[in-house]
């Protein structure tokens, strides 16, 4: 059995080597494996800023800074999970179905053999895709959505698909529980979906009641059932998170974010995305840095389930 691992920089530099995600191999395999990286670079479906096509390098790129190590959970991520750099998944830019259709084949295979795909976008509507394929093999997921939009609008320009319409397509289409789906920090479109069946916890809401008091109601809107954690990067401040396409102020810090999605430990993840950075207007690289930390966060929270089950 082979068990994938990052490069030590003990042994060669940081700097060096092809970007991979943390310097985990560039392994295209669904063997002895509990993770993938995989981007997702489509960003033709946003309806202001674009280029988060390029997101996925930037991540690789300041993810080699990234340690393996979980302070929090007290775990060192590569001695529990066997994971790779899967590469990116071949889109077509300008066209959303066709893009769809290549993206829900390409994570098929890691979903089918129990695999965590981990996915980095990429502009938020590649999450519809990314569910389909979940569904396909879990049915109906619940939803942990962190974000200041709730990306639920019927339609964008008469258009179906962009990402502002993920959720509701999402929801049509049979995709997510909603008795078990919530969505976390909002600011901006609260009424558009809330009567349909989402929790929705406002950035207001997280900051009146507290991060352990929202973790606590998150973990038990989803109970038992096998979630997907899908991030923006605007649910973090502009000030930490500048690199993005529609920004909206009274954000959260790093600390806040990170203290949240720690929170939801415990849950069964089947799947996880983050979305929506934009190298272009990114200051000194610090949204690709946070986005870097919140996928290790991820790997930590996988990394913690599977010592539980033990």
């Amino acid at each position: 059995m082979v068990h994938y691992k990052p490069r030590s920089s003990l042994n060669c530099p940081r700097f060096t080597g092809i970007k991979t995600f943390m310097r985990l191999p560039n392994v295209q395999t669904t063997k002895d494996i509990d993770f993938a990286i995989v981007g997702i670079p489509f960003d033709t479906a946003s309806t202001f800023r674009i280029g988060a096509r390029f997101a996925p390098s930037a991540i690789r790129d300041m993810s080699v800074t990234v340690r393996p190590y979980h302070f929090a959970f007290k775990i060192n991520i590569p001695d529990v999970l066997s994971g790779v750099d899967f590469g990116d998944i071949n889109i077509v830019p300008g066209y959303i179905e066709e893009s769809y259709q290549k993206i829900e084949e390409g994570l098929q295979p890691l979903i089918d053999n129990d695999i965590v795909a981990v996915s980095l976008g990429g502009d938020h509507s590649v999450t519809l895709p990314e569910l389909r394929a979940v569904a396909k093999k879990y049915g109906p997921v619940a939803l942990v959505q962190f974000d200041a939009h709730m990306d639920t609008v019927d339609t964008y320009l008469g258009k179906k698909y962009s990402h502002a319409t993920s959720f509701r397509r999402a929801w049509e289409e049979g995709l997510i529980d909603m008795e078990h789906s919530i969505q976390v920090g909002i600011r901006s479109h609260f009424k558009t979906f809330r009567d349909i069946g989402f929790q929705v916890i406002t950035a207001d809401m997280v900051r009146e009641q507290g991060i352990q008091s929202i973790g606590e109601q998150i973990r038990a809107r989803v109970g038992k059932k096998k979630a997907f954690f899908s991030f923006d990067i605007d649910f973090v401040d502009p000030a930490y998170a500048p690199g993005t396409g529609t920004m909206e102020i009274c954000g959260f810090s790093s600390d806040e974010t990170v203290r949240m999605i720690r929170e939801t430990k415990g849950i069964q993840f089947v799947g996880f995305d983050l979305v929506e950075v934009i190298p272009a207007y990114d200051s000194a690289q610090i949204t690709s840095f946070l986005a870097a930390n919140i996928i290790q966060e991820f790997l930590g929270l996988i990394a913690f389930n599977k010592l539980e089950d033990y």
